[in-house]
């Protein structure tokens, strides 16, 4: 079953539609709030795995996919967004300076169902590095470092999903479906 959302148009110049999901730690979705805060800090390697279907993939203006990891007053985000207006080009986020840093990598999803594999590590020295993206089949070495950004009152591990309008304000669905994150 998948899940659907959209942008609905309006008068809104670069509205964002943002799903997040609290897989570990408070408030957890999965049943594993990690009371003892014990969990979290072992983990180092993510992989986000989903499949999402967009019928018209020029009426967007990028569609982002992030892993977070929160625990002792750090976040660490590794931010993805496929810039679809304006150059069909991954970006990731820079932690420290909060804001997009273009990878020279393409990103041209397809209208119809794509399947996207994002691999990620914090590495044992505490630093973020991007690793691979997957877009249909197709995989990219990113082999970025970031420096992760300081995030107090929150622990976990979350991933997120945001689509974003583009210029003309067009409305558009976006369908996510098989989400799987996996954490070793």
């Amino acid at each position: 079953m998948s899940t659907r959302t959209s942008y609905n148009g309006g008068t809104t110049l670069w509205a964002d539609i943002l799903w997040n999901n609290k897989l570990i730690g408070d408030f957890s979705t999965q049943g594993l709030p990690d009371k003892g805060k014990t969990l979290v800090p072992t983990l180092h390697n993510f992989t986000y795995d989903v499949w999402f279907y967009i019928a018209n993939v020029t009426n967007s203006q990028a569609l982002e996919f992030d892993i977070n990891q929160f625990f002792g007053g750090k976040g660490y985000i590794w931010g993805h967004e496929c810039r679809i207006d304006g150059g069909h080009e991954w970006d990731t986020w820079n932690n420290p300076g909060n804001h997009w840093v273009p990878s020279g990598i393409p990103c041209n999803p397809v209208n119809g169902w794509n399947h996207l594999i994002i691999n990620v590590q914090r590495t044992s020295n505490n630093q973020l590095l991007f690793k691979t993206i997957t877009l249909n089949g197709k995989t990219a070495t990113v082999n970025r470092l970031d420096s992760p950004c300081s995030r107090a009152g929150w622990y976990g591990v979350t991933i997120n999903y945001q689509m974003d309008s583009n210029r003309y304000k067009v409305p558009y669905p976006v369908y996510l479906d098989k989400v799987t994150f996996h954490t070793w």
